[in-house]
This record gives structure tokens, C-alpha cells and sequence, in this order.
């Protein structure tokens, strides 16, 4: 991850004050403790924060995918003098466990907010959805430190932003929520705002997909707001026929730089660089990562490769829920995670 941040965002100018500082968890602070909690991952970097010298501070989660233009929500947090702006968004009740969920008044400032709760209250006239917190802060510097500082004293602290530090300014009436569509970024105005937490392995598989389908929720092809990330110099993808003479077929994909697909039936599916489909597959609704060699005459459908996993011949998954589970990580919701530890055992 760091190599690939460095890479990715290496056009960065440090003469004009542009920069990407990568900071893991190093036991710096607390002894032999890593990161207790959310604000305990910035406490424990708050003497690096502090020698930028910023007046605000924009503190963002590692696991969200979307598209946002900060300084909106910057300057909506300046101009309503608050101390803590939240990004907020509408989700639906029966999503909303998964999230902090609050209550604003017709001011924005927040009144309630409880982490995940049991029963999430639901947006006033609105029964069907709840107003949940994003996981993305605007912070007025000096206002932060003087917050985590009191957090890191407290012994009955999770030291976690939605859990402890948001419900203390919330019961201070010092947070206000910021409605996400406000600074949302997208080609289509009249389209719901896009936004997906990836925390867990069936919110990543999903989120993958859907960029595989016809029209993709997150235009990724928008060239005035480009995503950066770093991509390797590859040669094209290559679609070439088995030695019965057969083309198989690719539907409804994205074939990364890198690919050699033989043969192989491959629909509604998302191949990372340098995958090798060899004859006779098929490749259904899955994702396969960098570098994966898939052999002869497999059947994959719902899973999660990981990177430089070699399948063996002949092999299926996705099709026998009780074998899925003795052999790989199979989730409540029928996704299959394919590890190269995993696919070692088998081997044993």
C-alpha cells in the first residue's frame, strides 16, 4: 500500500508546498500499544501533524470509495464558525446499523449521534432512512489536538472518533453536519451521490462489479476529475483462442494491462494486471487481483482471488457452499475469499 501510494501520487511538487507524508503504525507512543482506536491513530501522530502548522485539519477513513471536493466542505465549515463539521449522507434504515447515525437541526448543527446502533432512528418524515455519518471531519486544528489529548487521559475511552470523540462535541453542541451532495463530485447532477464503504470482503466485491457494469454508479471515466492511482507499463490485454480453435467469450468486464485470456468465458467480472485465464474456464461475478493464474477448465463464480494465487486445474468454487466453506473463507452473503495461504493447505 505505501509502495503503491508513492507511486501513484509521486506528480506531487514539495517546492510548492505538495505532499504525501505515509505514516504506519509504529508504536511510537503507549509503550507496546499499536493503534487503539480511530483518534488514537492521530493522536499518536500528533507531533508530525502539529509542525505543518495548519488552521484545519481534514481527517478521512482508508476504506470509502467517492468522489468529494474538500474545499466545499471546508469553506461550509468556515462559514458556519463551527469547530467540527461531519460529512453526512442518507442511507436506508436497514443499512444504517453499520454507521454512526445523528440528528441535525435546521441549522445542520448536529443534536444527536450514536454509533452503531441497534435501532437507528430515522430521518424526521422520512421513515424509510436514517442520516448517517461518513467518517470524513473537518476539524479546526488546535480544537482537535486539545480533544485528543483529553481522549488519549481518558482510561474509559475506546479512543475512536465515532464512539467517543463525535458524541462528546456532539453533547457540547460544538458538530455540525455538512449534507455530502453538496460537495459530491459527479458527471450527472440528477444521479444519487456516490458513496461506499469497503470494509467488509462482500462491500468490496460488490463495489468492484459495479464498475464492471454497463453504466457504472461511479464514473471513473470523468477526465475532469480524474482518480489517480498508479499503473504499471504492461502490455495490452490479449484475448487469443484455445488449440481446438475456440474464442471464447468477455462480457460486461473490465481486463486489465498485463491479461492473457484463452478460450475462457469471462462475464460481469473485474481482472486486476497480469491475469492468466488458460483454456476452458469460465469466470463468473468475481474479482481476481494481480498477478493470478487460473488453470485449465475451472469454474469460478462469486469470489475474491488475491494477488499471485495460482488455481489449480480443474478446480471449482462458488458452487458448493459447504465445500467453499472447508476450504476457503466463504461470508454470510456467499462471497468465497481465495488466499495463497488457503489454497497451500489444500495442498498439505
Amino acid at each position: 500500500l505505501v509502495q503503491h501510494i508513492q507511486r501513484g501520487w509521486a506528480f506531487f511538487n514539495e517546492e510548492m508546498n505538495e505532499f504525501v507524508d505515509l505514516l504506519p503504525a509504529q508504536q511510537r507512543v503507549h509503550g507496546e500499544n499499536w493503534y487503539r482506536g480511530t483518534a488514537d491513530a492521530v493522536t499518536q501522530n500528533l507531533d508530525i501533524i502539529r509542525r505543518y502548522d495548519a488552521e484545519y485539519v481534514v481527517i478521512l477513513a482508508g476504506d470509502h470509495i467517492y468522489k468529494q471536493d474538500y474545499s466545499r466542505m471546508l469553506l461550509d465549515h468556515v462559514e458556519k464558525g463551527a469547530r467540527c463539521t461531519v460529512a453526512c449522507l442518507p442511507v436506508p434504515v436497514e443499512e444504517a446499523s453499520a454507521f454512526g447515525v445523528m440528528a441535525v437541526d435546521e441549522n445542520d448543527k448536529i443534536i444527536e449521534f450514536v454509533e452503531k446502533p441497534a435501532n437507528p432512528p430515522t430521518i424526521p418524515g422520512d421513515e424509510t432512512r436514517s442520516l448517517t455519518s461518513m467518517g470524513i471531519y473537518v476539524f479546526d486544528a488546535e480544537y482537535l489536538y486539545q480533544l485528543l489529548e483529553d481522549d488519549d487521559r481518558d482510561e474509559h475511552s475506546t479512543h475512536d472518533f465515532g464512539k467517543d470523540i463525535i458524541p462528546r462535541i456532539t453533547a457540547a453542541g460544538e458538530a455540525y453536519a455538512h449534507p455530502f451532495p453538496r460537495s459530491c463530485v459527479q458527471s450527472d447532477n440528477n444521479a444519487e451521490p456516490y458513496w461506499r464503504d469497503v470494509g467488509t470482503l462482500e462491500a468490496y466485491w460488490k463495489a468492484n462489479l459495479d464498475l464492471a457494469s454497463v453504466v457504472p454508479e461511479l464514473d471513473v471515466y470523468d477526465r475532469n476529475w480524474p482518480i489517480r492511482t498508479y499503473v504499471e507499463s504492461l502490455p495490452s490485454a490479449k484475448f487469443v483462442q484455445d488449440r481446438s480453435g475456440s474464442h471464447g467469450m468477455t462480457m460486461n468486464s473490465l481486463v486489465s494491462g498485463g491479461c492473457i485470456i484463452s478460450g475462457s468465458v469471462v462475464v460481469q467480472s473485474v481482472l486486476f494486471s497480469r491475469v492468466r485465464i488458460n483454456s476452458f474456464c469460465n469466470i463468473d461475478s468475481s474479482v481476481l487481483l494481480p498477478g493470478v493464474w487460473v488453470g485449465r477448465s475451472c469454474r469460478i463464480r462469486r469470489c475474491v482471488i488475491d494477488r499471485g494465487c495460482v488455481i489449480p486445474e480443474g478446480t471449482v468454487i462458488g458452487e458448493n457452499a459447504v465445500e467453499d466453506a472447508r476450504r476457503f473463507y466463504r461470508s454470510e452473503e456467499g462471497i468465497v475469499l481465495v488466499t495463497k495461504e488457503m489454497l497451500n493447505r489444500l495442498e498439505l
